[in-house]
């Protein structure tokens, strides 16, 4: 039986200067999602009691977003004092007091973290009657990370940080996700404990194990082998790379789903956009939005569709067209383009270099 979060908190606050951008980082889409929404997504599918989103730089704009894609998630302002520690305290103040069960944390910029992952690290953190369950993953260069230290009995005794590590500490590639799972009283009471007596001059959200492993509780980590879930985005090399990962597996699923995807590589297709069975897309297709496409349809090559409705077995060439319909068996192309709220009947032929404006229907 799968087990509801009390609440989910999801740290939104960065300024994300490497992206060099005038966009929040947390704005910044792929898979026509942004990072934050991503995220939401994720947190959403646990269906947790609360949803706190903690948010900072640009605070209006990221408020604004969050409030469009997630409605009941609460809006919690960072201070001025730096840190996740101090993020997640944000995060808790901005919820009901007293809260009890287990407290989720998360970030805005890890949009490959599904919700899967989550459920299974809440799973073996209930089960296993633990104060605090984080998400570790080893890779071959840890730099930058913080690293997970273990005891003899291979439970964590702690993270310490990159620029705290000793030398020794700095060769384990164990590191720590800054995912985790907490036992709602304890990061409560933790985090009004912890000091920014370090080299960052931050609040850790770290400190919290050493506090629970000092009072005798259970502190385990989650392991995982998909690295990519683990990874944030900091800079526009990593947005495209973990775009591009993204895009794989959402072809990939659809693959597994009875779409042909004739050339994956130059096919993109948005995390929500629907696809029938004996569907087969052709090079240099992109689905975008919210589009949804029936049974036996053939797309492309060369047609970009956003938030367009695709009847069955319709063919479409060389197209662009948003927030348009086409019906089924229709044929449309090459060289055309529908306007939004342009129409194509059922069994209705559009012509090459062709254009429907949002009035005209194709009959």
């Amino acid at each position: 039986m799968s087990v509801s979060p009390t609440a989910v908190i999801v740290l939104a606050a960065g300024e994300g200067t490497r992206m060099k951008s005038t966009m929040p980082k947390v704005l910044h889409p792929i898979c026509g999602k942004s990072l934050v929404g991503h995220a939401l997504t994720a947190a959403r599918e646990l269906t947790p009691q609360h949803l706190a989103v903690v948010v900072r730089h640009e605070r209006d704009r990221v408020a604004a977003h969050v409030s469009q894609v997630a409605p009941e998630a609460v809006i919690a302002d960072q201070d001025d004092v730096k840190g996740t520690g101090r993020a997640a305290e944000c995060g808790l103040l901005a919820l009901p007091p007293g809260l009890t069960g287990t407290v989720l944390v998360t970030y805005g910029d890890v949009p490959l973290l599904t919700s899967q992952t989550l459920e299974a690290m809440l799973a073996q953190h209930v089960r296993d009657g633990c104060a605090v369950t984080v998400i570790t993953a080893s890779i071959p260069d840890p730099t930058g990370y913080g690293r997970i230290l273990r005891d003899d009995d291979g439970a964590v005794s702690g993270i310490v940080e990159q620029k705290d590590a000793s030398p020794a500490q700095q060769g384990i590639t164990e590191i720590n996700s800054g995912i985790y799972a907490f036992d709602a009283q304890l990061l409560s009471e933790a985090l009004a404990e912890v000091g920014t007596d370090n080299a960052q001059g931050e609040k850790y959200l770290t400190d919290v194990i050493g506090i629970a492993r000092r009072r005798g509780l259970a502190v385990q980590a989650h392991l995982i082998d998909d690295l990519w879930q683990t990874e944030g985005v900091n800079d526009r090399e990593q947005l495209a790379r973990l775009g591009a990962e993204l895009n794989r597996r959402v072809g990939r699923r659809w693959m597994r789903e009875g779409v042909t995807l004739v050339d994956p590589e130059t096919i993109w297709i948005d995390a929500d956009v629907s696809i029938g069975a004996d569907c087969t897309i052709l090079p240099g297709t992109q689905l975008l939005g919210a589009t949804t496409i029936g049974n036996g349809v053939v797309i492309g090559p060369d047609c970009t569709l956003r938030d367009v409705e695709v009847g069955d077995r319709a063919t479409l060439v060389r197209t662009h067209a948003e927030l348009a319909a086409v019906g089924a068996d229709a044929t449309v192309g090459p060289f055309v383009h529908l306007a939004p709220n342009a129409t194509v009947e059922v069994g209705a032929t559009v012509a090459a270099f062709t254009h429907l404006g949002g009035k005209d229907t194709q009959a």
